[in-house]
């Protein structure tokens, strides 16, 4: 069958070109989504450095090189303990990296997580640097919320008290002080870090969250008796 033929039926005509650089392209192209990847992580980075305590951008790349340590290192089994110990040393350095800048205290949030079982008092001193470092609050709240999860309300109740002002911090902060207080079963402490709560600026947040909280100290009061 003849080129014309080839061109009606929509058939392609033989390559007849040297095939070298061929691969040389499907080689490019094969390589354009790790490139891609390469410069997303950069900026990321980027980010990191302006803004040490962007959220998102630190969860991205903290997932980003978890996920490729675990791979690199047990790419048969993902979910094996060396690979989560691969993985999660991967997020210490990057989280030690970004904790040197004196604005950080996200960074110093996950070193403290990551340390819990291993270095306690290492982990609480992390914390208690990340809440020192955050005037708003958040990185407090953000530490009693890994304290609490990790069951651990007392050291969570000894960090707020150290910690929290409850005329200036995120109502967030708070909250989980006097929930601490309650998974620690000191009710009178829980009601009484409710009550500073009235000193709070922003009264809107504060209302539900009271209703909340008087409810969960009620129900603990009742569990006793």
């Amino acid at each position: 069958m003849g080129l014309l033929d080839r061109w009606r039926r929509g058939s392609p005509a033989p390559d007849t070109t040297d095939p070298a650089p061929r691969r040389a392209a499907v080689r490019r192209r094969r390589r354009r989504p790790e490139a891609a990847g390469i410069a997303g992580e950069a900026a990321l980075r980027e980010t990191l450095r302006e803004d040490p305590n962007d959220e998102r951008a630190f969860a991205t790349l903290a997932e980003t090189v978890r996920t490729r340590a675990a791979e690199g290192h047990d790419a048969t089994a993902p979910t094996s303990d060396e690979a989560r110990r691969a993985a999660d040393n991967a997020v210490w350095a990057l989280a030690e990296e970004l904790a040197q800048s004196p604005r950080a205290w996200r960074p110093l949030l996950e070193l403290g997580r990551l340390s819990l079982t291993d270095d306690r008092e290492g982990a609480l001193r992390r914390l208690g640097i990340a809440a020192e470092r955050d005037a708003s609050g958040r990185a407090l709240a953000e530490a009693l919320a890994i304290l609490r999860e990790a069951g651990m309300p007392n050291d969570a109740l000894g960090l707020g008290v150290g910690h929290w002002r409850p005329r200036e911090h995120d109502v967030e902060a708070g909250r989980h002080l006097v929930a601490a207080a309650i998974d620690s079963g000191r009710l009178g402490e829980a009601r009484r870090h409710l009550k500073a709560l009235a000193e709070h600026p922003d009264q809107g947040r504060v209302a539900p969250l009271r209703a909340e909280l008087e409810e969960a100290i009620s129900r603990a009061d009742k569990a006793r008796h």
